[in-house]
């Protein structure tokens, strides 16, 4: 895949989310085949440059629009006023998604989420039931697992290295110790233990694909089981073997292919 493919026309803007600006890039294919956008929302240290060229792919693949954009607190979005809340997984379908969606004017969407951005996205899901066409969710958390917790303190091993705060800084500037404890310190909370999308999930009625990777470091395949069993639609869940947690970029033919064929009915 390549950045700068010719038969997209990408757009940067920033809109005003009423509690900072938020950087937003859309990816236009020339010849859109499909109407509903897919809105990108990305996981617990990402950007929209971190989605690196899968936005790109995914648009040329599906030929739709396809719409990323950087949480507050994260990329080129503007700083986060204060610490993270503990709902900030339910809280992101009416502050930054909602934000976004009205500035652009969006009506019916496909809402497609990596990581935490896979719970947030079934928040939108179901916040927005009526227009939300579709739901993706790729390597999605949906409650705090043995195995989250244990994929956590390893990455916050790794990040007392100040070369690897440096690296995260390159996306996030100096929001970057932020962005480490939005992450490392919401989840390992013990107020945060409890934490599930059980209640949610019954209040998504779109269709949904659940993508796993049957290695994913930060959660097993429990995670989507629960989501394709819990969900009120059809559901369709794929589990990836020898893939772990960021599938997009482990095996991006792979998940362009599924994600396509998922789609193919949907306007």
């Amino acid at each position: 895949m390549t950045r700068n493919v010719p038969r997209l026309d990408i757009q940067d803007r920033w809109f005003d989310s009423g509690s900072g600006r938020l950087y937003v890039r859309t990816w236009f294919p020339e010849s859109a085949v499909k109407a509903t956008p897919i809105v990108l929302l990305h996981d617990s240290l990402g950007s929209v440059e971190l989605w690196r060229d899968f936005p790109a792919a995914l648009s040329i693949q599906t030929g739709r629009r396809v719409i990323a954009y950087d949480r507050l607190g994260f990329g080129r979005s503007d700083a986060y006023p204060g610490k993270l809340p503990l709902d900030f997984v339910a809280r992101e379908a009416d502050s930054g998604f909602e934000a976004v969606r009205r500035q652009l004017g969006l009506g019916s969407f496909i809402a497609f989420g990596h990581s935490v951005g896979g719970g947030m996205a079934v928040h939108c899901a179901a916040r927005f039931a009526a227009d939300c066409a579709a739901l993706i969710t790729e390597s999605a958390q949906a409650f705090v697992e043995d195995r989250t917790i244990a994929g956590i303190e390893t990455a916050r091993e790794l990040f007392t290295d100040p070369a690897q705060v440096d690296r995260l800084a390159r996306y996030h500037g100096d929001k970057a110790p932020w962005v480490l404890d939005a992450w490392i310190g919401s989840w390992l909370s013990p107020a945060f233990a409890p934490w599930s999308l059980d209640a949610v999930l019954p209040q998504v009625h779109c269709p949904v694909l659940a993508l796993h990777g049957a290695e994913d470091e930060y959660g097993s395949p429990r995670h989507p089981e629960r989501i394709g069993r819990l969900v009120s639609g059809p559901a369709r869940v794929e589990v990836m073997p020898a893939t772990r947690h960021v599938p997009h970029r482990e095996r991006p033919a792979d998940v362009l292919e599924r994600v396509a064929d998922f789609l193919r009915d949907i306007p």
